[in-house]
């Protein structure tokens, strides 16, 4: 070993070892936790497994939400209406009769008009005396008929007596070979049944008076709202159309002036479906020589204006007195014409004049009638076809559809503007 110049060793060794020195780093390994030890409880940390949170339910389509808007308003306006008809039901005994007048005074307005502005007649007058005519031309077929019939009643009672017998002989002595002794057991069972029942007759007679003296006064307030419907009806009107917001008042003028138009359609075809109802039943009876075809023809038509059960009633009528009168074979032939004249007028003439006077398709006049029919009986039948008619040409106006060519469009605007001058100057 060789010593410093100044001959310290210890001061060499330090030297050497300072040249010489490495700097290294200890990487010593993690302890690793033995397998199953527990760590310690600061280092432990409890995990909830949580499911995964609801995605957002995506945007309602919108053919969906079009459907349910146009549902709920669906049902509540049918629930309207429901509500409308269930009131209207139970005040029936008003309803009805103001129902008729406006009817009838759509039939009568024409004949006002000509009155007032021909003929100069004031506006009462004038209504007054269209009501007068009317009545007089209804009374007078009711006259015609009833006399008519009255005064053959003798002989076809004489007619109807020797029938019944003619019938009971046939069925003895006929193709059934019933036993006589039967038969007049069956008569004598008749007589004692009407007999027990007479309390029972009694209260149906009690009550169809009662019927009677609701219809007397449906007639009395009938007649009331038709002369004023006829004289002022317009300015009432005119008054319900000021219930509404102010801009919507031209609209709801414009779809019931139009509306009225309808109605007005409808009782002209119905009369002159009654009129063809009428015809050909009479021209059957008369061809067939059956006694009283002219008041029969009468009979038939003012019972066409009754759905349903007038035209049973006159044609069964109409069948009896043919039996009465010539018997078995030609009351068949005479119920095969009422048959098909009702038929013919019910399923194919009807329907064919309503549609072409009201817009309506035929399909659409007999759903009407026969949903009338199911909801109101007879009355429900005999307001269908109006009611359908007057909201199907609302409706049409309302959605930019007028049903009035332009000349029409503008007599009714002439119309209205000189009423409201009158009115003004009043």
């Amino acid at each position: 070993m060789t010593s410093p110049p100044d001959g310290n060793p210890q001061r060499a060794d330090d030297d050497l070892t300072a040249r010489s020195r490495t700097v290294t780093t200890r990487i010593e390994p993690e302890p690793e936790d033995p397998v199953g030890e527990v760590p310690p409880e600061s280092l432990v940390t409890d995990v909830e497994l949580r499911p995964d949170p609801p995605r957002a339910a995506g945007p309602v389509p919108r053919a969906v939400r079009a459907s349910a808007s146009w549902s709920w308003r669906f049902i509540v306006i049918v629930a309207a209406a429901a509500l409308l008809v269930y009131f209207a039901v139970q005040l029936k005994t008003v309803v009805v009769p103001v129902m008729v007048a406006a009817l009838v005074a759509a039939l009568l307005l024409p004949v006002v008009r000509f009155l007032s502005d021909r003929l100069r007649f004031p506006q009462a007058l004038a209504s007054l005396t269209a009501m007068v005519a009317a009545l007089a031309v209804a009374g007078g077929l009711i006259t015609l008929a009833g006399a008519s019939i009255a005064t053959g009643m003798g002989q076809l009672g004489a007619k109807a007596f020797d029938g019944f017998h003619e019938a009971l002989r046939w069925l003895s002595e006929g193709p059934l070979g019933l036993d006589e002794d039967q038969i007049n057991a069956w008569v004598d069972q008749l007589g004692s049944q009407l007999s027990s029942n007479a309390d029972k007759i009694l209260s149906g007679a009690l009550s169809v008076t009662s019927s009677v003296g609701h219809v007397a006064a449906g007639a009395l307030i009938a007649l009331f709202c038709l002369f004023f419907f006829l004289k002022d009806g317009r300015g009432i009107w005119m008054w319900v159309v000021g219930l509404f917001p102010r801009n919507a008042r031209e609209r709801v003028d414009g779809a019931a002036l139009r509306s009225w138009g309808s109605l007005a359609s409808y009782t002209r075809t119905q009369i002159m479906v009654a009129f063809v109802d009428a015809l050909g039943i009479g021209i059957g009876a008369a061809i067939l020589g059956v006694p009283l075809a002219l008041p029969l023809a009468v009979l038939v038509f003012l019972g066409s204006f009754i759905p349903i059960v007038g035209a049973i009633l006159t044609g069964a009528i109409a069948v009896l007195v043919a039996l009465v009168d010539q018997g078995f074979g030609t009351a068949l032939v005479m119920l095969a014409i009422v048959l098909g004249v009702q038929q013919a007028e019910s399923n194919l003439l009807q329907p064919m004049l309503m549609s072409r006077a009201l817009s309506l398709h035929p399909v659409g006049v007999l759903l009407a009638v026969a949903t009338g029919t199911l909801v109101g009986g007879i009355v429900g039948a005999l307001f269908a076809v109006p009611i359908v008619a007057v909201v199907n040409t609302a409706l049409n106006y309302l959605h930019g559809r007028d049903p009035l060519p332009p000349s029409r469009r503008e007599v009714v605007a002439e119309m209205t503007r000189r009423w409201r001058v009158t009115r003004g100057s009043a």
